[in-house]
């Protein structure tokens, strides 16, 4: 008689959704501009409007398109200090009080990181002041050790995913 240990965490690896050079071009468009019409694109594509759009259904239902957003000025909208913080705790980082901190409007991005580091913030605040007020947060949400912050001087690339060629 055999036993099984049924105990174990099996995850699937995550299926990539299949797509073609013609899809990678549109991503690669839309990744760039994401107000081009469909007539635009099915231009640059040698598509009718209709076909792209209905690739571009295809991508949104596969959750390769996540969303469609504006890409804002931080500085033009009075928030020119843009940080990246590192946060060391005690055991695992993503607890339900550091993923709460998503609710705060200077807070860009959350990441749980490999490395020396457990959590990566990306923030915009208006000025030093509320940067120092956004780390006594952070100091507050319990197992946090320290953190290590890192102000950008000037940005030459800020851009999301592309599709591979």
């Amino acid at each position: 008689m055999v036993i099984e240990n049924t105990k174990t965490v099996r995850r699937r690896p995550a299926e990539a959704p299949s797509f073609d050079a013609v899809d990678r071009k549109l991503l690669g468009l839309l990744a760039t501009d994401a107000t081009l019409s469909y007539a635009e694109l099915g231009r640059a594509l040698n598509l009718s409007p209709p076909a792209v759009h209905e690739r571009v259904k295809r991508l949104k239902r596969d959750g390769v398109i996540k969303a469609t957003v504006a890409a804002l000025d931080g500085r033009k909208l009075g928030k020119p200090i843009l940080a990246f913080i590192h946060v060391n705790t005690t055991g695992w980082g993503k607890s339900q009080e550091m993923l709460d901190l998503a609710q705060l409007p200077d807070v860009e991005e959350i990441h749980t990181v490999t490395g020396d580091t457990c959590v990566m913030l990306k923030v915009r605040t208006q000025d030093a002041q509320a940067l120092e007020d956004l780390l006594r947060v952070i100091y507050d949400i319990p197992g946090v050790q320290g953190t290590r912050s890192y102000i950008v001087l000037s940005s030459h690339l800020e851009r999301g995913a592309l599709p591979a060629d």
